[in-house]
């Protein structure tokens, strides 16, 4: 028997398949962030591999991300149906056949279409994880469980800039996928103990016609930001806007849609919580992306010497979350979320003044300031969400979290590949062109930085919503 939140005095048994279950979540948890930070900084080395040009080589990213948001709300919705357990060890066996196969990537293209396939993996994953853990877990003890899993996600944004430097100055940047395949192993080794009760069917339904309007307008976004600034960019973003119009109509009308609407209109501390995340991740994704790329281009460091001062942020990160974790369970977590947005803010406006002769002490300064403020926000706005829905809505919500996570990505993605085509346009990135490549890179943290204004704003409204659906 596994522990859920009618069991008030686990038996120490209980508490270890518990914790294991909880290790297993975490470790697949650590796998993205873990990837994604880490071929970061092997893109100026693959974009000379290939011979492609910075709007290209931002696809290496957002391919994955773009895959991971198609597939998370009808990832979660195949849990409910399949049992989510099952569909997380399903997850982790693509995602681990996904990275052993782009290890021999011969092209681009292939290097694309492999971290596409990266991405479902990702979503089979990351839209059951959190609804596993909340299952797992009472309220008292949650904010604890989705503090670790949260570090997780940390960890892997801390040592996947520095392993990952390692690696591609050492061995090349394909040996950073021989990594994820062994962590996907470890995974792989131990999902079949996962208790039958995580396996239990909830809906026998799924939303076919949901999943294909959402994945036309994702894919229809992502098109028309690739094209910026030619006229068919302004035709596919159209066009994605009236697909957008289309699947909410549909969605509205159906009793067990894929996107919940009801929910969102009728609980304002979810819909609130869930778009204070999407504007946190629109607006910081792309720090890492962007840091490395200036720390390599502009200052002409090693991969190695540039992981290891992208380490900064997500070690403050890391070491905050479990912290902020623990005191969304002793306080109010609304407000723990609004001050880590404010911190990030103050982070990204800084860096919208680094030049090229911005001393690296500074820089660090301002990474510790970010991932601090990341740190406060992310665990205590998890706790809000799980927490202000029915135990029967978690893996719905879990998918909603992880859709305005991967969703806030792209965006934040797509910010950088617009300021790429308007200032840098079809020219490689390299030292020569490294002025073009510094004032899109102000740009967008400029634009960042306004963005977390309107999100720290959102997440005090969430706040004072709280307290009156509380007092009533």
């Amino acid at each position: 028997m596994i522990t859920t939140m009618t069991d008030p005095h686990p038996s120490p048994h209980v508490e270890l398949s518990r914790s294991l279950i909880l290790v297993m979540v975490t470790i697949g948890t650590f796998l993205n962030p873990f990837t994604g930070s880490s071929i970061n900084l092997a893109l100026p080395i693959i974009g000379e591999e290939f011979g492609v040009n910075a709007v290209t080589l931002s696809w290496v990213p957002t391919a994955y991300l773009l895959s991971t948001a198609i597939f998370l709300l009808p990832a979660g919705m195949l849990g409910d149906i399949a049992g989510r357990g099952r569909v997380f060890g399903w997850g982790t066996l693509l995602y681990t056949v996904a990275s052993a196969i782009t290890i021999v990537a011969p092209s681009a293209p292939a290097l694309l279409a492999f971290r596409f396939l990266q991405g479902i993996g990702s979503a089979m994953l990351f839209g059951n994880a959190v609804a596993i853990i909340a299952e797992l877990y009472p309220p008292g003890e949650r904010g604890r469980a989705f503090g670790i899993n949260v570090t997780s996600v940390y960890a892997g944004l801390m040592l996947g800039p520095f392993i990952g430097g390692l690696l591609t100055q050492f061995f090349g940047w394909r040996s950073i996928f021989f990594v994820t395949v062994m962590l996907g192993g470890t995974v792989l080794l131990n999902v079949s103990r996962f208790p039958p009760v995580l396996n239990e069917p909830r809906r026998d339904v799924f939303d076919w016609q949901g999943a294909s309007l959402s994945a036309l307008v994702l894919i229809l976004f992502s098109a028309g930001i690739s094209r910026v600034p030619e006229p068919a960019s302004v035709a596919l973003i159209g066009a994605s806007a009236i697909a957008m119009v289309i699947f909410l109509a549909v969605e509205e009308r159906r009793p067990h849609p894929l996107f919940p609407i009801v929910l969102l209109r009728e609980n304002r501390v979810f819909s609130r919580s869930n778009l204070a995340a999407f504007i946190n991740y629109s607006a910081t994704f792309a720090v890492t992306f962007l840091m490395s790329l200036y720390l390599q281009v502009v200052r002409g460091m090693s991969p190695a010497a540039a992981g290891s001062i992208l380490l900064i942020q997500p070690f403050f990160q890391m070491i905050c979350s479990p912290v902020a974790g623990r005191l969304s369970d002793r306080t109010d977590p609304s407000l723990l979320a609004t001050s880590g947005m404010v911190l990030t803010s103050s982070g990204l406006l800084a860096l919208s003044f680094v030049g090229e002769m911005t001393s690296t002490g500074f820089i660090i300064l301002i990474l510790a300031g970010i991932g601090t403020g990341l740190g406060l926000f992310s665990a205590p706005n998890m706790t809000v969400i799980m927490g202000s829905v029915e135990r029967y809505h978690y893996t719905l919500a879990s998918s909603m979290v992880a859709t305005m996570r991967n969703s806030g990505m792209m965006v934040s993605m797509a910010v950088v590949m617009v300021a790429f085509s308007l200032l840098i346009g079809d020219s490689p990135l390299t030292p020569g062109n490294s002025g073009a490549f510094l004032a899109s890179m102000q740009l967008v943290f400029l634009v960042f930085f306004m963005i977390t204004l309107i999100g720290a704003f959102i997440s005090r409204d969430r706040q004072t919503t709280s307290a009156r659906v509380k007092r009533s």
